[in-house]
């Protein structure tokens, strides 16, 4: 029998921020929400995206090549982990959880911000979603980038209608589950299922 994969805890996420901050200068890594919303739209794009081409953007926003050391020979082996958990959930349209974190006197939408600045960048870096034309994909995106200022939104301008109509989340409960909602929304459009399977779009009772 082949046993489940290890979900990938607390200490793992930790362990993998610790990696990633300490990458030497000029490399900028993702913040760590950030990698998070990143890993989660390089999976959402409709043909696979090789580690090959990812993982750069994520040790350094420009993709310049970060040392080979132990260190990061550890921070790719989580980053392989975690993207292999997100696909296992997109795949099966099963809840995941967003690295979100809850921060003191901010708008939810401050709170999900990082985590939908790197889902974004990955869109803009690996286009084949956005070049989709496909009406299904209006709303979920557009509930994602509301999160951004109106300023920030050149790049989706045509989405910006949509976007004002949209009341912002009331709790970062409401913030988080839009993230995963949108994710399968997305996931049914570039990545559909072939067995017809009910996707599962709520939070699990606790």
């Amino acid at each position: 029998m082949v046993s489940a994969p290890r979900p990938f805890s607390d200490a793992d996420r930790d362990r993998l921020e610790q990696l990633l901050d300490a990458l030497p200068a000029p490399l900028e890594p993702l913040d760590i929400c950030a990698v998070d919303g990143f890993l989660v739209g390089v999976l959402l794009q409709p043909n696979p995206v090789p580690s090959a081409r990812w993982l750069p953007r994520i040790f350094d926003a420009d993709g310049r090549p970060a040392p080979p050391t132990p260190d990061l020979r550890l921070a790719t082996e989580l980053l392989l982990r975690r993207h292999g958990e997100l696909d296992r959930a997109l795949a099966g349209r099963q809840w995941f959880d967003p690295w979100v974190f809850e921060l003191e006197d901010a708008e939810p939408s401050e709170a999900v911000l990082p985590w939908v600045a790197g889902f974004a960048a990955a869109l803009d870096e690996f286009g084949a979603l956005l070049a989709l034309d496909d009406a299904r994909l209006r709303e979920p995106l557009a509930t994602m980038y509301a999160h951004f200022d109106a300023d920030d939104l050149e790049d989706v301008a045509d989405l910006q209608t949509l976007i004002d109509e949209m009341e912002p989340p009331e709790t970062l409960a409401d913030a988080v589950e839009d993230l995963v909602r949108c994710s399968l929304l997305l996931a049914d459009v570039s990545r559909p299922q072939r067995n017809g399977g009910a996707p599962q779009r709520k939070r699990p009772r606790a």
